[in-house]
């Protein structure tokens, strides 16, 4: 029976010779994560099960993230929460202020994920490790628990949407217009609990960071996860971070997909979704004057090295408009020191930009960056929900780093093509 990438590795790991859309499995999972808000309560259910220890002290990774760096008390008791389980279960993948990232840039940076790999975390942007040929999905905290005392996961197989890629993109355009083109195509609940699975010659135009940028947002198109075939690319990324053996899989030539999209790269245009949904998109030939408060670079979407070096590009000897507050974050202190030696930080911080350490902070509306009413902001963050980033009546809009920059000088969403 012929299948796709996503169900080959779910065939694996459930120790199946085949499985098809639908069917219920059991398999046993490589990585189960948690950040701060998620841990707790996956800890507290872990507890009230009864489990003493966890299934794989090497395969549990916690990460401080979202309120960390501390924002109130709350946050400081969330985060003590998770370090005292960790300490106490001598957990290795603890990730503390200092050692910490983002985690969806994290985890990968370390080497912690391989292609092949079952990964299950308690955020949805778990989606993200598809970029090197894994399949990692998001799950509940009550999952969380059970993966940290079983080891094992309970999935239906998801059915698939093939995404053919093709040309190359052309300059200030990257993987975050490409995943916005495609959810503004098929909409936020157009791969409903189906695997997006990305191949063609396209493929290797992408850069290994396009790619996370890509898989971590399939979950706004309603996706249980995206996935990458692996080329070359990966396999350097992940051997230079990685001894770890690990096993390719590639979707059989006659596999079942419910639709199939041909995507030209070169015909992919800066994109900037506007409020309130990520299928809300528009290109710069449809977009008037719409001035801006803050713009926020970074998240596990886009604080890779590559972002930061394209805002930056954009941004040298230039100055940030008056009127906006310009953030910019490095997803992991490995980003964030090479954005100082290679003197990006110095370059941000000339043009009016303020530099953060590592956090989610202002993604979700925790801190660091809070919206008021009425106020705007272009981030390359991934969600533009209502209420996303602060007040109700904020507004979001997401746009590549690129974008982001050039609006941060123009004081209005702008295309860099032309700042």
């Amino acid at each position: 029976m012929a299948m796709t990438m996503t169900q080959k590795i779910l065939a694996a790991h459930a120790g199946l010779d085949k499985v098809e859309a639908g069917q219920l499995v059991l398999v046993n999972v490589d990585r189960v994560l948690g950040n701060d808000i998620t841990s707790p309560v996956a800890i507290k259910e872990f507890e009230r099960i009864g489990a003493k220890d966890v299934f794989d002290k090497d395969k549990v990774t916690m990460v401080m993230d979202h309120f960390a760096p501390n924002k109130d008390i709350k946050a400081a008791v969330q985060c003590k929460m998770c370090r005292d389980f960790c300490n106490e279960h001598e957990v290795t993948h603890f990730y503390d202020v200092g050692r910490m990232g983002i985690e969806h840039a994290l985890l990968p940076e370390k080497g912690l994920v391989v292609p092949g790999d079952v990964v299950i975390g308690a955020d949805s942007h778990t989606c993200t490790y598809g970029a090197i040929g894994a399949f990692s999905t998001g799950v509940g905290s009550t999952d969380m628990a059970c993966g940290m005392a079983t080891g094992k996961a309970w999935f239906k197989v998801p059915s698939a949407i093939k995404f053919v890629l093709k040309g190359k993109l052309n300059k200030y355009v990257s993987g975050k217009d490409v995943i916005l083109h495609i959810i503004g195509k098929i909409g936020v609940d157009g791969a409903l609990y189906k695997s997006m699975e990305f191949v063609g010659e396209g493929v290797k135009a992408l850069t290994v960071y396009d790619r996370l940028t890509i898989s971590n947002m399939a979950i706004e198109a309603g996706a249980k996860n995206g996935i990458f075939e692996v080329d070359e690319q990966t396999e350097a990324y992940v051997k230079a971070r990685s001894d770890r053996a690990f096993t390719a899989y590639k979707a059989d030539e006659d596999a079942a997909y419910d639709e199939t999209y041909e995507i030209d790269l070169s015909q992919i245009k800066s994109t900037v979704a506007f409020p309130h949904l990520p299928e809300n998109t528009k290109t710069f030939d449809e977009i008037g004057d719409v001035a801006i408060d803050q713009v926020v670079i970074g998240s596990c979407t886009n604080g890779h090295y590559k972002d930061l070096e394209e805002a930056a590009e954009i941004l040298k000897g230039r100055k940030v408009a008056k009127r906006v507050r310009a953030i910019v974050i490095p997803a992991t202190q490995d980003i964030y020191l090479k954005a100082i030696e290679n003197g990006l930080v110095k370059t941000f911080i000339e043009a009016g930009c303020v530099v953060s350490t590592p956090t989610c902070g202002p993604c979700l509306g925790g801190y660091m960056g809070i919206l008021a009413a009425g106020e705007r902001a272009v981030a390359t963050t991934n969600r533009n929900f209502v209420g996303r980033m602060g007040h109700v009546e904020s507004e979001v809009y997401l746009a590549s780093p690129a974008v982001a920059a050039a609006s941060a000088i123009a004081g209005k969403i702008a295309d860099p093509m032309e700042v």
